[in-house]
């Protein structure tokens, strides 16, 4: 994909939508759709990377109520002709069929390589690579497990919802609890997933959400590991207009709290 002059490709993930109450979602929701319609001219393609949702379940007939602003805004964007790609978090990785048949939107569940202007980019969420965490990883298996879901779409949807919701809350999003500073070169999982995998394949860009901290490091042979933040604490994005990324905040006030390295 070559990107027409003038345009280019935004990348925001972890919105958690739906927590800690209704009206601070609300209006994160709507602060998000600013964002978003301030970018329709001039977007080229989106990506969303995962956790769009605090909860997300697809019973047959069924789909968590509300959120009716994000995914009619979505809705038009890919209407406009505007090519949205989204990839599944921890939060809402039970996702069927609902956005490919009503939004036109590709759902992805595991990290994939994309190139754009010659530019070779890895996307995905980022739970559960890279090493430790083994009862996270075992947990993902589980909730991936197409009988697992199978079970807890027996429950109606009033429980299964409410049960969802009440462990939702518990999290670390509702909670208020985040690990906001940088753990270092060392410490920091993902920058050692992606140096594993750049031991094998050259990119350019890595680019992943989870943690919450706006990071954009770069290793010495050029490649760049971005991490996206959040639309909680930091309202932060990627923008590529087919020769640089810039990750920033949409509160240039925030813009001091991103990581660089």
């Amino acid at each position: 994909m070559q990107i027409a002059d003038g345009k280019k490709i935004y990348f925001l993930s972890d919105f958690h939508l739906g927590t800690p109450d209704r009206l601070t979602s609300l209006r994160r929701e709507k602060y998000i759709i600013q964002f978003l319609e301030s970018i329709s001219q001039r977007a080229a393609e989106i990506f969303i990377v995962g956790d769009l949702f605090d909860f997300w379940y697809e019973y047959r007939t069924v789909v968590p109520k509300g959120y009716v602003r994000i995914l009619g805004k979505l809705a038009t964007l890919t209407d406009a002709g505007i090519p949205i790609q989204f990839f599944v978090g921890n939060h809402d990785m039970w996702m069927k069929s609902y956005f490919e048949k009503e939004l036109n939107i590709p759902v992805y569940y595991e990290p994939k390589v994309f190139i754009r202007n010659g530019k070779k980019f890895l996307i995905g969420h980022g739970d559960g690579l890279g090493p430790g965490d083994q009862g996270y990883k075992m947990l993902k298996k589980i909730f991936r497990n197409k009988c697992c879901q199978w079970l807890f779409g027996i429950f109606p949807p009033a429980a299964g919802v409410g049960m969802a919701n009440y462990f939702s809350r518990k999290s670390r999003v509702a909670t208020g609890q985040s690990d906001d500073h940088f753990l270092g070169e060392e410490g920091e999982w993902l920058i050692g997933y992606t140096k594993s995998i750049l031991e094998k394949e050259h990119f350019d860009y890595l680019i992943f959400g989870h943690r919450h901290l706006p990071i954009d490091f770069q290793f010495p042979n050029g490649s760049r590991y971005i991490n996206l933040g959040d639309w909680i604490n930091y309202f932060t994005y990627a923008e590529f207009d087919g020769t640089q990324l810039r990750l920033q905040s949409y509160d240039p006030a925030l813009n001091a709290k991103i990581i660089r390295h």
